[in-house]
């Protein structure tokens, strides 16, 4: 592999987000990017796509279970073993029915693991490696959702609550290293996971301008981003009304 290129590693890379993020990367630089996702075949056209954008790059795909510890210990290893990762982006996630996670305890629980657990499993692993090589960039896709508890969405909120802790644990622990770990977390987004949102009349934020701050916090090497900015004065408000006054709120 060049010098001139990065070794990037996507996993969740059929999402909006990650694919706009791919299209970011490998339009700066010849890159070695690997999408780590479920759906092989959509895979395959999104690795098509980028491969046409950068002929010279080298688009891999890898289809695994992303709710297996062992399948995503033995992935990132075997990722690691063809050359020490540049940046790695966690996007992978799922939104889901609140009303129905409340009825379904199986649907709560695939919502919990999606969201939160297995996005955490996937950190661990590409930290652990990174921490060894003291060299990489760390990006994990949380939410706005996990500032604070909502009626609306309290099911999806905690599993990003559960990413942002854990992504505060890790900067702390790499704090003294060359590895640094970025926290994204964008608010309403326009991309199919939040088609009904659109279709209920939402403001939602261009899924192209999210993936630019995500990339640009992401190489800047930030602890936390909100995309758009703007949700960083928002999310404060709302951290910190006072609840008497928040639980009268419909949101």
């Amino acid at each position: 592999m060049s010098e001139l290129q990065k070794k990037i590693v996507i996993v969740g890379g059929t999402s909006a987000i990650a694919e706009y993020c791919a299209r970011f990367w490998v339009a700066n630089a010849t890159v070695d990017l690997t999408l780590v996702g479920r759906d092989i075949a959509k895979m395959e056209r999104v690795a098509a796509d980028l491969q046409v954008r950068s002929p010279q790059s080298r688009i891999r795909v890898i289809s695994i279970n992303f709710n297996d510890p062992k399948l995503i210990s033995q992935t990132v290893e075997s990722i690691q073993s063809g050359g020490r990762i540049d940046i790695a982006l966690i996007a992978h996630g799922s939104l889901p029915d609140q009303i129905i996670c409340q009825q379904d305890l199986v649907a709560n629980y695939e919502a919990l693991t999606i969201n939160g657990i297995s996005p955490v499993l996937f950190a661990e692993a590409f930290a652990s490696r990174m921490q060894a090589d003291n060299h990489g960039q760390l990006g994990i896709i949380g939410s706005v959702a996990g500032d604070r508890g909502r009626k609306s969405n309290y099911v999806y909120g905690s599993a990003k609550g559960l990413v942002e802790k854990y992504a505060q644990g890790l900067q702390h622990r790499l704090a003294s290293s060359k590895v640094q770990v970025t926290l994204i977390k964008p608010g309403p987004t326009d991309t199919p996971m939040t088609a009904h949102l659109r279709q209920q009349g939402g403001k939602l934020a261009r899924v192209e301008d999210v993936s630019k701050a995500v990339t640009a916090g992401i190489e800047s090497g930030k602890a936390v981003v909100y995309a758009p900015g703007k949700w960083a004065l928002i999310m404060l408000i709302v951290r910190n009304l006072p609840n008497a006054i928040f639980n009268k709120m419909d949101i």
